[in-house]
């Protein structure tokens, strides 16, 4: 399933920080977006998300056909894990949770409160939410946080078997995940100038809040 983005601008509140973004992401490819901390990638992913609007271009993509992580894992504290993924299968109407469970190594843990896990597995708890969605394509916002090594690479291998299946993926990341063909996008080429909303608030010392 394809997704294109042409001429996009993306807004944060009332301020537009990046501009003319263009790029075509095939079903089975991975997109990597770059750029400093205030560029606006997270802004970008929510957009692709369909959670805000484009401030202006065009975004073709089939409704319901993309899943946005954050850097919020989205569990419920009480819930145990495999009752939170049940949860988020039954959302989506997806049924199964064993796939998720195995791809994210969370057998073990499938009885135990989200509150008493640890942040990194916390994170892959949320990244399994992945797996129950059944969509097509994922838009992932520093997905890596919190996890060490090994699961980095357990992960980039989940993203690369999601491509190979005819998936794709948008990854706002700092580390190289080392997946095959993967294309990079630099988000900081796109920056919308300063001040042309109006806005009072556009030094860079807000750049972290704004992206």
């Amino acid at each position: 399933m394809e997704m294109r983005a042409t001429d996009l601008a993306c807004r944060r509140g009332d301020v537009t920080v990046i501009e003319g973004v263009s790029f075509t992401l095939p079903a089975g490819r991975c997109l990597i977006l770059r750029g400093p901390n205030g560029s606006g990638k997270t802004t970008l992913l929510r957009t692709l998300a369909g959670l805000v609007p484009p401030a202006a271009g065009q975004l073709d993509v089939a409704p319901d056909s993309v899943v946005y992580a954050g850097h919020a894992d989205g569990l419920k504290a009480q819930l145990t894990v495999a009752e939170n993924l049940a949860f988020w299968a039954a959302v989506y109407g997806t049924g199964s949770t064993a796939r998720a469970i195995a791809a994210f190594a969370l057998d073990g843990l499938r009885d135990r409160p989200a509150q008493y896990l640890s942040a990194g597995q916390k994170r892959r708890l949320g990244l399994a939410r992945l797996l129950v969605t059944d969509r097509a394509i994922w838009a992932l916002d520093e997905p890596t946080v919190s996890l060490d090594a090994a699961t980095v690479a357990s992960f980039a291998q989940v993203v690369a078997d999601h491509c190979a299946a005819g998936g794709s993926a948008v990854i706002a990341t700092h580390i190289d995940l080392g997946i095959a063909d993967a294309e990079v996008l630099d988000i900081g080429a796109f920056r919308a100038a300063p001040g042309r909303e109006g806005s009072p608030f556009l030094d860079d010392s807000f750049d972290e809040a704004r992206a």
